[in-house]
């Protein structure tokens, strides 16, 4: 075992202990000998406005027993000063997350990360059947995932073309220092047959889709990146449908 991902492991026994106390804890250790241990949290880490908004997501376990967590994380190269992951509970409302974070999932806010930095996180679960933990490490550069733009819409212009405008994500705050570009997704049918089309990517809020079949329906949609490349594209947005009219 790597001495970064000793020491977490020792952060998080050391928490163990202040937050259930030797009693309990031994109980822990006990109930883990027995192989009764709760599932490994399956965490998946992102930053949606680069570089202060990035969480940690995983579900809560199905008929489970009741289940806390310790989230921490710390730079690789200090792993003995942790800092506190802010938990966010299934179904909180926290400004934390956006309106698509639903569901039955936890979240752990990430605080004051540095830029160019190698970082671990620890997510441990507890029940009284054990503990187990996700230690994972991660650049915040590498991890960039925009939420996916918003307000699309869609309207036509004469009988081929149409005209696309959007409104980036709102998460990302700092639009003016780190800017985003846009991909293009539309797609139709043609006699039964799927069709797609990628464009871009564009700086612009705004691109007209040329040479269309009159009549046709078409589904829009737009998804954004950080300027320079960082981590990946956002989800789709959710598709817009409109039909070209008939001469």
């Amino acid at each position: 075992m790597a001495d970064s991902a000793r020491s977490s492991l020792f952060v998080t026994v050391t928490l163990l202990s202040c937050l259930l106390g030797s009693n309990a804890l031994n109980l822990l250790k006990a109930n883990a000998a027995s192989g009764n241990l709760p599932s490994t949290p399956t965490v998946r880490c992102w930053c949606a406005g680069y570089p202060n908004q990035t969480l940690c997501s995983w579900p809560e376990p199905p008929q489970s027993p009741p289940t806390q967590y310790i989230a921490t994380y710390s730079e690789r190269h200090r792993p003995l000063v942790t800092k506190q992951c802010h938990l966010i509970p299934p179904g909180s409302s926290s400004s934390a997350l956006n309106s698509s974070s639903s569901g039955q999932l936890w979240h752990c806010h990430l605080e004051d990360l540095k830029l160019l930095t190698d970082y671990i996180i620890n997510i441990t679960a507890v029940n009284p059947g054990g503990s187990s933990s996700h230690l994972a490490s991660f650049m915040l550069e590498d991890i960039v995932k925009p939420d996916p733009p918003v307000d699309v819409r869609v309207s036509p212009h004469g009988f081929r073309k149409l005209s696309v405008e959007w409104s980036p994500p709102p998460t990302w705050s700092n639009l003016d220092i780190f800017p985003l570009k846009y991909q293009i997704r539309y797609q139709w049918e043609n006699r039964g047959t799927p069709q797609s089309v990628h464009l871009g990517p564009f700086e612009s809020t705004r691109i007209d889709l040329r040479g269309l079949t009159p009549g046709t329906s078409y589904l829009v949609q737009v998804c954004a990146m950080e300027l320079l490349g960082l981590g990946e594209c956002s989800n789709w947005s959710s598709p817009v449908q409109t039909t070209l009219p008939k001469p």
